[in-house]
């Protein structure tokens, strides 16, 4: 699962017991102890935040930015509380000790006026190049900086990850 797509999970169920609907940075940081740090906070006050400077190629529009470390997940994206019933013990979902191991890192590619930059889906990771052959090695290098002395286990992924590019560009008319 894109890491996205936990901290969306997460921040539900998080905002789910707070009576204002509200979620903190470090609630969710700490609920995916997994995943790089850095990725998450990322998600949370950029990627996936409507009210954030838009600086990354993919957006999700999942959470707002009420103030400093408090955010509110958007109403198209909100889940209810399950009715619980008391009659039965709460059925408790197993947390997976070890997230499945991804061997692909998938990066796109998009051609500004100056240069091609490189975002990565997966990872907090964004870099540019004067040709295609040079935002590549950048970000070949960017990664391997990245997951210096990482626990590439930990974060989902295998031990020597590919990286897929998608290069992204309008049709001309």
């Amino acid at each position: 699962m894109p890491i996205h797509e936990q901290v969306l999970a997460v921040a539900n169920e998080i905002a789910s017991r707070n009576a204002d609907g509200t979620f903190g940075v470090e609630e969710v940081v700490q609920a995916l102890p997994h995943l790089n740090e850095s990725s998450v906070r990322t998600d949370i006050v950029s990627r996936c935040c409507v009210n954030a400077p838009k600086n990354h190629l993919r957006k999700w529009p999942y959470f707002r930015r009420l103030e400093r470390g408090k955010y509110q997940v958007e109403p198209a994206y909100r889940q209810k509380p399950q009715a619980i019933d008391c009659k039965r013990p709460r059925e408790q979902t197993p947390v997976p000790t070890k997230p499945a191991s991804r061997d692909t890192i998938h990066a796109v590619v998009q051609r500004d006026e100056a240069a091609y930059v490189a975002e990565c889906l997966e990872l907090a990771v964004v870099t540019q190049g004067r040709t295609l052959d040079e935002v590549v090695e950048n970000l070949r290098q960017a990664l391997a900086l990245h997951l210096e002395d990482e626990d590439m286990a930990a974060l989902g992924l295998a031990e020597h990850p590919r990286i897929q590019l998608i290069y992204d560009t309008a049709i001309s008319s």
